[in-house]
């Protein structure tokens, strides 16, 4: 937004003195002297290099059972409706040594769960040492391309995958947001393998229309996106996926529109992300496409999109009935003060009672699972839908037996 709104900001608002952009924090030193001597200070220059890769960041919750660790900043992919190329930058990665570190960290500090961070997440490749930077060429999904010349060298993101999963085999690793073009066999293989790589993976498809895919610059087509769906099931038995959709993207007709619904319904993730096109400035759309669908007709397809994803989400989710799951505990539940609630392995919350039981390992102990502790459930029944203004995430209520406890692990 600094970057995007500079002059609004700063000449009609008239109400802040320091403007930063996300390559400038390490200028803040000279800014604060000069907003100190009485002037308006702004530095939004991007950078093709900055990673803040020596710059820890202080874990401030001592309760905290979760970090997320940034690993690559920008954006190469210049899907047409996208700011974040502009406002972000080009794609520069974190050298893997300096992700390691933090990781092992956050480890030290009793953390349970990282996730890894980027615009682009699974596009990582670290060249910052000579030795890195070989011929090879980036493997892509099948069927997808990309909107730059291929790149070649560098360590790539199942190398990081591969380290970081190795640094605490109990601390659970996830990672986001990443682009459907970048999952080669390497890394699926990987997550299938890697007890500790949660089986979760967010797949943004955006459209179920190739047309509508070829405006918004995406790489693939429909069919392509499919077969990616199916061969990640393959190989992940069991995992759980989420997506991002627009609804109403420039020239997007009904037709365009039921394609994506007919997606929804032949997917069946678990989670999704829906939102109603909105035209940014400096993007390829604003320059070179209409927003020609009305802001009505973009809002009545996005509740049909919800209302599709919600059904399909709920049969997705009846499958885990009767499974036991691991769930970190994160605390209380807001919607109880007698009930616990974390995450499973696919990301879905879990509620469950907060009640003590007997400790097996220790006879005649009482005791109840504390956040950061991994407690095995038998999930009962679905609870119901949790709704956000632009995001739709299915929980479950927990009706427990007894616990056992054994290195804060626990069976309810």
């Amino acid at each position: 937004m600094a970057e995007r709104l500079k002059e609004e900001i700063l000449n009609r608002e008239k109400m802040v003195d320091i403007l930063a952009g996300p390559d400038a924090y390490r200028d803040l030193p000279r800014l604060l002297a000069v907003a100190e001597s009485g002037q308006q200070a702004a530095n939004v220059l991007l950078s093709l290099d900055e990673t803040y890769a020596d710059v820890m960041p202080v874990q401030t919750s001592p309760s905290a059972t979760s970090a997320f660790v940034s690993i690559m900043r920008g954006c190469d992919n210049m899907c047409s409706y996208c700011i974040v190329p502009f406002t972000r930058g080009r794609e520069r990665s974190r050298p893997v040594a300096s992700i390691l570190e933090e990781v092992r960290k956050l480890s030290e500090q009793g953390l349970k769960e990282v996730t890894l961070l980027g615009q682009n997440v699974n596009s990582f490749r670290d060249s910052s040492e000579i030795q890195f930077n070989n011929a090879v060429s980036t493997n892509l999904s099948r069927g997808f391309s990309t909107n730059y010349k291929p790149k070649q060298g560098g360590l790539r993101f199942a190398h990081l995958l591969d380290h970081v999963s190795r640094v605490d085999p109990e601390m659970r690793i996830r990672f986001t947001s990443p682009h459907p073009k970048d999952f080669p066999d390497e890394v699926l293989q990987l997550i299938h393998e890697r007890d500790n790589i949660c089986k979760q993976i967010h797949l943004p498809a955006q459209s179920g229309s190739s047309r509508v895919l070829e405006a918004m610059r995406r790489g693939y087509s429909r069919e392509a996106y499919v077969e990616l769906v199916h061969h990640i099931r393959e190989s992940i038995p069991g995992v759980s996926l989420s997506s991002d959709f627009i609804a109403g993207f420039c020239g997007e007709t009904e037709e365009d529109h039921l394609q994506t619904v007919s997606l929804l319904r032949e997917v069946q993730y678990n989670m999704g992300f829906l939102f109603a096109y909105s035209m940014r400035q400096k993007t390829r759309a604003y320059h070179r496409l209409k927003d020609d669908v009305p802001e009505e007709v973009k809002l009545r397809r996005l509740e049909e999109l919800i209302t599709v994803f919600r059904e399909e989400a709920t049969k997705a989710n009846m499958a885990s009935v009767g499974c036991t799951q691991l769930v970190l505990v994160e605390g209380h539940s807001k919607r109880s003060a007698t009930d616990l609630c974390g995450r499973n392995d696919g990301n879905l919350k879990v509620i469950f009672p907060n009640v003590e039981v007997e400790d097996v390992s220790n006879s005649g102990v009482r005791v109840r699972a504390q956040p950061g502790d991994y407690v095995l459930v038998k999930v009962r029944c679905p609870f119901g839908l949790l709704a956000c203004v632009v995001r739709w995430m299915l929980g479950w209520i927990i009706w427990g037996s007894e616990i056992s406890s054994r290195r804060n692990f626990f069976f309810l």
